[in-house]
């Protein structure tokens, strides 16, 4: 509905209106002393050229002298206008004195009734109005009775006027709209204000099977004593009008609907949302499988064995199913295997045969549906779905407006489905590449008791590790790359395979994250490793978003036979560390620079821990709404009250610490320590000598059939022989023989030589030279690792089955 009233215009009116009746002033004898706008607009000539001369040159038929004038003669006569032909005027004249006791005459001129020429105008206007005027025009009596309307009105509403006339709106056309009008016309009677822009809704008789749109105003006629005459309404079809502002406001609700999220089937939701009942009463929407899981697409036609999936349907029809419907190909005859095959849309009538094959062929639209449109969702020339818009019996067919609009609903959704499809394809990716830095290969729980938590909110860099060493030791790792997305997964997943490779040499871990440092060094400038020499200008010195620069390290080595733990840091935060006894270690000292960023060696600290207790390794997403330093003391407090499994208090760390939706990823890992006391290691000092190769076949012999492992004795003793002799042989005092079991059995043998052992092929004429090459293939793996008293040479053999 428009506005209730027109807009009342105050403030003075110098203009007179056309139908005011002119005055002039005639003294006794009879020369014309006053001429009023009025009687100029009505005869033509200004004052100035009338006042001072004879009234009689303006009578065409009669003069003063030949027809006294008396007071309240009321005559008619021919007055001549200066521009053209005479008028026919009515003289009311009056006589009034002055003060001198002289008289004159006030002569009031009114056109006789048809010669006013703006009455004319008026005339012919309303004839026009009720003649051929698009605008359906009806009169009412204060009683809202009919009295007149014009042929448009007739056609509107099915009825001549010789039936209508004479009854109210409501005997003469019943039905809601007609009531509605029937109430606004009693408010316009009763507030004397015209009510502006009434919309009112009906099927004319022209198109009965559709609803129109009308915009009806309703004024009073009101008679310039302020007498009400009646009511006037004046009726437009607005249907094409209110059709473009419903396609508007579907263009408006789509722009803020669709794209709101990144998921496929929100946004095909959003387009049937927007669709119903705007623009259609029924609308599905299938989409192709590949869009789905984020795959890539081919471009140009789709296949006909191209499976859909629906993935939004809605109707106007509340009863109507809205549950998918199971996966379908198209068939290749049917009008929308034609759709994606050229990619063009139009509009089809399910009533003939190919608009029902292809109606078939698309559940989800009901038998009343009579007007279709098909429209594919395409995106860079790839097709990624088919919109399919419906139409009930009750509204008009589709028209090539309406496949406009489709079309632009199906491009913005389109381009959003793609842009989802991207998505999807670049989290899947990073998914895949934070699983795979997942440490899913946990060391023996006989000497660690390890678990981790990884909260994911699309960074990608974060990582942590347990590594198992040589001699039951543990390395446990954390590391994080600044930035987000694919690449910065792919630069920690660098550098998590580098410090793997660089843990089977064995290395401390300071010397670990040196080596560390030089690879990310070199990946990150663009340096061809072990040639000194840059790649060429266009592969060199990348962003730091997605680069190890700036990347962190923790790299930490655990030992449960002395209970030693050492870590180096580059940038990392240090674990927390939490002691069996209660107490907690605050590591204070310098985390060093990040990689590539370091100017000097690494620091090296040592720690003894006991069994029991609790290391925490984590990343700075941990803390990302905490200050560091009380964060810190309160998960120290947490582990330390805390007695249940390692993977719990992951989760107990996170759940404290992390807010409902995180900004950044965050990794915790908790190991809980254990020692490998005399029950598990055998270690033996051995003098330098040959004959002391026999002594440590005996030695292996005994303990291994003490702890019920007489099935190794053979490769065991085979192993400890020739380690010892290349010790003694190859190498200096002091020689050390040590067996550990934990999940695999380890033959170790010390010296105080820096030499490494290698292997050798002996020729078939050689007596020696083929010990060490039998040990490694007698054993799983083998390596030599080395400190600062010499080096130690490895055996280690799986056990056949679980031991103790």
């Amino acid at each position: 509905m428009g506005a209730p009233h027109a807009t009342q215009r105050d403030g003075d009116h110098t203009a007179v209106r056309a139908e005011e009746p002119a005055h002039i002033l005639i003294d006794h004898a009879g020369v014309v002393v006053g001429w009023s706008p009025a009687a100029e607009r009505l005869l033509g000539p200004p004052a100035r050229a009338v006042l001072g001369r004879s009234v009689g040159d303006l009578l065409v038929d009669a003069t003063p002298s030949e027809r006294a004038l008396g007071a309240g003669d009321d005559l008619t006569v021919r007055l001549q206008r200066t521009d053209g032909p005479c008028s026919s005027c009515r003289l009311d004249v009056r006589r009034e004195r002055v003060g001198d006791g002289d008289t004159r005459w006030a002569v009031t001129i009114t056109p006789a009734d048809g010669e006013h020429p703006t009455s004319e105008l008026h005339q012919a206007l309303l004839e026009t109005l009720f003649t051929v005027s698009p605008v359906g025009l009806y009169l009412f009596d204060p009683h809202l009775r009919i009295i007149r309307f014009n042929p448009t009105a007739e056609g509107m509403e099915n009825t001549s006027l010789a039936d209508a006339v004479g009854k109210r709106p409501a005997e003469a056309w019943p039905g809601v709209a007609v009531e509605a009008m029937e109430r606004v016309m009693e408010q316009v009677l009763d507030t004397g204000r015209p009510a502006i822009g009434v919309e009112k809704r009906m099927c004319p008789p022209g198109d009965p099977d559709h609803e129109h749109v009308y915009s009806a105003s309703v004024f009073p006629l009101v008679s310039d004593q302020g007498r009400l005459l009646g009511l006037a309404d004046a009726t437009v079809d607005v249907t094409d009008r209110h059709l473009a502002q419903r396609r508007l406001q579907v263009l408006a609700q789509a722009g803020t609907r669709i794209g709101a999220t990144l998921d496929v089937l929100d946004n095909a939701r959003g387009l049937a949302e927007v669709s119903v009942p705007g623009l259609a009463d029924t609308m599905t929407v299938d989409v192709l499988e590949p869009v789905l899981v984020g795959e890539e697409l081919e471009a140009g036609p789709v296949r006909p064995d191209t499976v859909l999936r629906r993935a939004a349907s809605s109707s106007r029809d509340e009863r109507a199913p809205t549950t998918a419907h199971p996966d379908r190909t198209i068939p290749s005859a049917t009008a929308a295997a034609e759709v994606l095959a050229d990619l063009e849309p139009r509009i089809l009538d399910p009533l003939d045969a190919g608009g029902r094959q292809s109606l078939n062929a698309l559940p989800g639209h009901g038998e009343e549906v009579h007007s279709l449109m098909l429209v594919p969702l395409v995106a860079q020339n790839r097709a990624l779905g088919l919109a399919v818009f419906g139409r009930d019996r009750h509204r008009r067919p589709f028209e090539p407006d309406d496949l406009v609009l489709a079309g632009e609903l199906a491009r913005r959704t389109a381009a959003c489905l793609d842009n989802t499809r991207r998505y999807l394809r670049e989290r899947n990716a990073l998914a895949a590449l934070q699983c795979d830095l997942r440490s899913e290969d946990l060391p023996p729980a006989d000497t660690l008791d390890v678990a981790h938590t990884y909260v994911r909110a699309g960074s990608g860099g974060d990582w942590v590790d347990a590594v198992p060493l040589s001699g039951a030791r543990v390395a446990l790792v954390a590391g994080r790359v600044p930035g987000r997305g694919l690449q910065t997964a792919a630069a920690a997943g660098r550098l998590r395979a580098a410090v793997h490779t660089l843990s089977d040499l064995d290395l401390e871990p300071d010397e670990l994250l040196a080596r560390l440092d030089d690879l990310a060094r070199r990946l990150t400038m663009g340096e061809r490793p072990g040639t000194g020499t840059a790649r060429p200008e266009h592969h060199t010195v990348r962003s730091e978003e997605g680069s190890e620069a700036g990347a962190t390290c923790l790299y930490l080595i655990y030992d449960p036979v002395s209970g030693r733990c050492s870590a180096s840091s580059a940038g990392h935060p240090w674990p927390v560390v939490v002691h069996a006894d209660g107490t907690d270690t605050v590591l204070k000292h310098p985390t060093g620079a990040a990689l590539c960023r370091s100017d000097g060696p690494f620091e090296t600290i040592d720690l003894t821990l006991a069994e029991g207790s609790t290391l925490a390794l984590y990343t700075q997403g941990l803390f990302q709404e905490w200050p560091v330093e009380p964060a810190r003391e309160r998960a120290a407090a947490l582990l330390d009250r805390f007695a249940g499994p390692v993977r719990r208090a992951c989760t107990l760390l996170t759940d404290a610490f992390l807010p409902a939706r995180p900004s950044e990823d965050a990794v915790v890992q908790v190991a809980r320590t254990h020692t490998l006391g005399p029950a598990r290691v055998a270690s033996w000092d051995l003098p330098s000598e040959p004959s002391v190769v026999s002594t440590a076949r005996s030695l292996v012999t005994r303990q291994l059939t003490a702890w019920g492992m007489s099935d190794l004795t053979f490769t065991t003793e085979l192993i400890a022989s020739e380690l010892v002799t290349n010790a003694i042989r190859y190498a200096r005092p002091p020689v050390t023989l040590r067996l550990i079991r934990t999940h695999a059995l380890t033959c170790e043998v010390s010296d105080g030589s820096s030499t490494s052992p290698r292997l050798r092929h002996a020729r078939t004429t050689e007596e020696g030279g083929r010990g060490l090459l039998l040990a490694a293939g007698f054993s799983d793996r083998w390596g030599t690792r080395y400190s600062e008293q010499g080096k130690t040479v490895w055996a280690e053999q799986g056990l056949p089955e679980p031991v103790g």
